[in-house]
């Protein structure tokens, strides 16, 4: 898999830019803040509907624009599939494949597969939980698509569930907030006492988390030897990389063992804190509250790796991420975001040695010397947001 072509239309600081793009190694050289990763962001954003860079689309298109377009042309197993992407702040985004609308945006989701490394992926070491639930759903969606409706289904569940539940609150305080949310708690709840369904809530919470759950847990069992692999080979002297879940499910038994039934303990782990619940107003068992634990050897990584370990675990995990897509079937995208600059010389030799062989690799650097000999390939200045190709 490659990209052949990027366009883009107000994206970010761009009023307008048009993109030949080959296999092998390009890299994106210019001055910090002239728009190098503007680019391979509109990359990651057409493989996963999402900025690696901030949570909300407004920033995507440019100031004064209503909208911004991001047009990709990629190439798989010498198939051509032409990607257009139409983000509207505040209004649905819309999608076109081959020139033909589609019903959802998230229907081309999976079309481009991406691994991106960056600055930010230290959060995922040294972060809140949030950044590390991502990680795992991002890589979910772009190995199975589907799980984009999944992890949907479940945000909706847990919006109109916590809705409910602040109204319950309120209403215990004697107090009876604000009428605005009351109403569209009622309205979702399709009742006028807001308790009266929340049972029905907690079934659907518990149908769509436990599948995302599940998902969760073959997904690490899959990462744990990549990671512990390729944590290795950039950090060979450091304590063995270890990955464990830490869920929110009483520990009654492991959440690991095949067959076991997590919708139903979900369920009775609802009804275990329903009292809490109620008094607090928020909903507290599911998986948005669990956690993807880092550890070197016994140690936890947030709190206690040094900057060097933190960040080759983080890489650790964009190569086991990279490793996994690979495995089923076809070479994702490599997108290294400013990334040697942050590594000493030895890290960065072989992060260097480990990416070169993928089909297309894509690199962004203050400056040409930040990139390594072993990923010389094209390059194209980015100045003053022009993007010239150096012959």
């Amino acid at each position: 898999m490659h990209v052949a072509h990027l366009a883009l239309t107000d994206f970010r600081s761009y009023d307008a830019v048009d993109l030949g793009l080959e296999p092998g190694v390009t890299a994106f050289v210019g001055p910090n803040g002239q728009g190098k990763t503007n680019l391979v962001e509109a990359l990651g954003y057409v493989a996963s509907h999402s900025s690696h860079r901030v949570a909300t689309d407004g920033p995507l298109v440019r100031q004064g624009a209503a909208r911004a377009i991001v047009r990709s042309v990629v190439v798989r197993d010498d198939r051509r599939a032409l990607i257009e992407l139409e983000i509207n702040p505040g209004r649905a985004n819309r999608a076109r494949l081959n020139r033909s609308p589609v019903s959802r945006p998230r229907d081309v989701v999976g079309m481009l597969r991406t691994v991106l490394f960056a600055p930010e992926d230290l959060a995922m070491v040294k972060g809140d939980p949030g950044e590390r639930r991502r990680y795992l759903d991002d890589l979910l969606v772009a190995r199975a698509p589907r799980f984009a409706g999944v992890r949907a289904d479940y945000d909706r569940v847990l919006k109109q569930r916590g809705a409910l539940l602040r109204v319950a609150a309120q209403s215990r305080r004697g107090r009876s907030g604000r009428r605005a949310e009351s109403d569209a708690a009622f309205a979702a709840a399709g009742a006028g006492d807001p308790l009266s369904t929340l049972e029905v809530w907690d079934t659907h919470l518990a149908k769509f988390g436990a599948e995302l759950l599940a998902a969760r847990l073959g997904l690490i069992e899959e990462l744990r030897p990549l990671v512990a692999s390729a944590y290795a080979s950039l950090a060979p002297t450091s304590a063995p990389a270890v990955l464990d879940y830490r869920g929110t499910l009483p520990e009654d038994g492991p959440e690991e063992t095949a067959g076991e039934d997590l919708e139903g303990r979900i369920r009775a782990a609802l009804l275990d804190v329903r009292a809490t619940e109620l008094e607090r107003g928020v909903t507290l068992v599911g998986p948005h509250r669990d956690d993807l634990f880092l550890g070197l050897g016994e140690l936890p990584a947030r709190g206690y790796a040094s900057h060097g370990e933190s960040w080759s675990f983080a890489l650790a995990l964009r190569l086991a991420a990279y490793d996994l897509l690979r495995s089923d079937g076809g070479d994702p995208v490599l997108i290294l975001d400013d990334v040697f600059a942050e590594l000493d010389s030895q890290r960065r030799r072989r992060l260097a040695e480990i990416v070169a062989p993928a089909e297309q690799v894509l690199i962004t650097a203050a400056v040409a010397a930040d990139v390594p000999a072993e990923l010389i390939g094209a390059r194209f200045d980015v100045t003053e947001g022009s993007v010239a190709r150096v012959r």
